[in-house]
């Protein structure tokens, strides 16, 4: 009878051993792996590490550059390796930096990002230069003033959004008159892409004549844009036209004008030739659209930050095309 109660202590003290052994190897195993993690993807192999920060994923327009980048890569896998991520609001700008910061705290080569904000990305991108990431700037320019401040410079690659807005603007002008009554529907405010495009239609119904009865922003966004529109049409009935900074927004106004049963009275332009208003200009419900390339614009960018890092120079800055696509260039 006594030695059943020594058996069993004994048995419990080999089994805490035995769990204390597995859980210390697991702690050997766990602090292990947490070494590897910090070391970025593709170092052993001795190729850069760049990482592409978009904005949202949402927007065809940057799913477009992501698909594009891939497939830079694909084609140049022996180069560098890639990281591409996205925030899921377009104006999220805290969320964005965040992903800045994760590629700082994981040590790649590069950053190419689009920066939500102009002015607000700054501080991040200085954070970046300083941990020795080669930064270069895409899409929406980033202020000069703030680069100024910070004693930075970051090359940008991208196109000249006045004048592809101008050049949307220039078509709609040939259907309208003298006089006609227009609005803007802005990007987010204090964006330097959405101030530029604002500022070449401006120029195009300026040169035209015709008048801008109203300006709003719709940050970028389907149903804001859908929001501001209708009380605009209600507003303005003599509205001829609608010119819009995207074509998240253009769908906007589309979608306010399908429900004043006004679809095909009022011209829309849009800027960044999604797929999905193609087929809304082939059938004349929308007027034109600008093609910025969105594929072709990270590649730049990846581009340019190899250049960096290979000859240890910083290249000017990159203009990239941009198109007027209508009907006739859509056939």
């Amino acid at each position: 009878m006594n030695r059943r109660p020594r058996y069993k202590r004994h048995s419990m003290q080999t089994q805490l051993s035995l769990r204390i052994v597995v859980v210390l190897a697991a702690l050997g195993l766990f602090v292990g792996c947490d070494t590897k993690s910090s070391t970025p993807q593709g170092k052993s192999s001795g190729k850069p590490q760049v990482a592409l920060v978009m904005k949202s994923l949402a927007n065809e327009f940057f799913k477009t550059m992501e698909d594009g980048a891939k497939a830079h890569q694909k084609a140049h896998a022996a180069e560098y390796d890639l990281i591409a991520n996205g925030i899921p609001d377009e104006q999220d700008v805290a969320k964005q930096s965040d992903l800045v910061e994760q590629m700082i705290a994981k040590k790649v080569d590069a950053i190419v990002i689009a920066p939500t904000d102009s002015k607000a990305m700054v501080p991040v991108c200085k954070k970046a230069l300083d941990a020795g990431v080669v930064v270069i700037n895409i899409d929406n320019k980033l202020d000069e003033a703030a680069l100024k401040e910070k004693g930075i410079t970051v090359p940008f690659v991208g196109p000249d959004n006045r004048m592809g807005a101008r050049l949307a603007g220039e078509c709609l002008a040939k259907k309208l008159q003298k006089g006609d009554q227009v609005a803007i529907i802005e990007g987010l405010r204090g964006a330097f892409n959405a101030e530029q495009r604002r500022l070449g239609f401006e120029d195009a119904m300026k040169a035209a004549g015709a008048t801008i009865a109203t300006s709003q922003s719709a940050r970028w966004e389907t149903e804001p844009a859908v929001a501001i529109v209708g009380p605009i049409l209600l507003a303005q009935p003599q509205l001829k036209a609608i010119l819009c900074a995207n074509d998240s927004m253009a769908l906007g106004a589309i979608s306010a004008l399908r429900g004043a049963n006004k679809l095909g009275q009022i011209q829309v332009v849009g800027f960044d030739n999604i797929k999905a208003v193609q087929q809304l200009i082939k059938e004349g419900k929308m007027l034109c659209t600008i093609d910025q390339h969105a594929d072709q614009i990270a590649a730049y960018g990846i581009e340019y930050a190899i250049q960096i890092l290979q000859r240890k120079a910083t290249p000017a800055d990159k203009q990239t095309p941009v198109n007027l696509i209508t009907a006739e260039t859509l056939k």
